[in-house]
């Protein structure tokens, strides 16, 4: 498990990796992907009898499909604070769909999405295949089941990284955390960790508010191919002190959204 100390560059050479034409790194991408996505089928399967080598096999091939997608990208990650092991319950602010493989990079974890991820062309097969639970949020009680399946994953022995913003944002700070998939850390007094995570680009590239995090209308197929041709992205993800534990979900809710806010460094500042 990894346990990196405060200001350590996890991905040190990605940023020499990334380097060269952009228009490598959308079929590096792909050829990356394909490999990972075999490695793990073939990895299932013989362990098919066992799930905990199963769960096993799944962590290793999403962290390491993850950590070549940050090289691929010329993404340099650093981390502040002590990452938590597993099983966790994590929540973090929301900037782009880059946040997932960079908490995965990181963390044993499983995340939870919403539905429509699922019909995502490749990212939708990957997303069901490292144990992504997606949640509806056009009916309100999927959150009931959502809540299940994520007490049940920390059963497991997994952690989960929950966005409890719900949405991802430009990062001029963080919006507003939804309560109800904290029903169950409220109900069962299980304290939640808390993270942030942040984007950054070389003077002279586009910035990270457009380049890298995912808002508004833009399309992921555009957006991703924007995101290949920027040189270099400095990623940083701090961890909190301490877990929060709080009997009443909105009560947890608030106080993790004003400790989330309190270390989040913006990614944009101007209007």
């Amino acid at each position: 498990m990894l346990a990196p100390s405060t200001n350590t560059d996890i991905v040190s050479s990605s940023a020499d990796a990334g380097r060269g034409p952009a228009t490598i790194r959308l079929p590096l991408l792909a050829a990356w992907t394909l490999a990972e996505f075999l490695a793990w089928a073939v990895g299932t399967a013989l362990t098919l009898p066992a799930r905990g080598a199963r769960r096993a096999v799944r962590v290793w091939a999403f962290r390491g499909w993850s950590r070549g997608v940050l090289r691929i990208l010329g993404v340099r990650l650093a981390v502040e604070g002590q990452v938590p092991a597993a099983p966790f319950l994590l929540v973090s602010n929301h900037l782009s769909y880059l946040d997932i493989v960079v908490y995965a990079a990181l963390l044993p974890a499983r995340f939870v999405a919403k539905r429509e991820v699922r019909a995502w062309p490749v990212v939708g097969m990957l997303a069901r295949a490292v144990g992504t639970i997606f949640i509806d949020r056009t009916i309100k009680r999927d959150a009931i089941r959502v809540v299940d399946d994520l007490a049940g994953a920390i059963a497991d022995g997994d952690g989960v990284v929950l966005f409890a913003e719900a949405t991802s944002s430009a990062g001029h700070g963080v919006l507003p955390f939804r309560s109800a998939l904290l029903d169950w850390a409220a109900r069962t007094g299980h304290p939640v960790h808390f993270a942030t995570v942040t984007y950054r680009t070389p003077v002279g590239a586009p910035p990270a508010h457009l380049a890298v995090c995912w808002w508004g209308d833009m399309t992921f197929g555009r957006h991703l191919v924007d995101l290949s041709r920027v040189g270099r992205i400095e990623a940083t993800v701090r961890y909190g002190s301490a877990p929060i534990a709080e009997a009443d979900r909105k009560r947890l809710a608030g106080r993790l959204h004003e400790a989330v806010s309190a270390q989040f460094t913006p990614v944009v500042t101007e209007s």
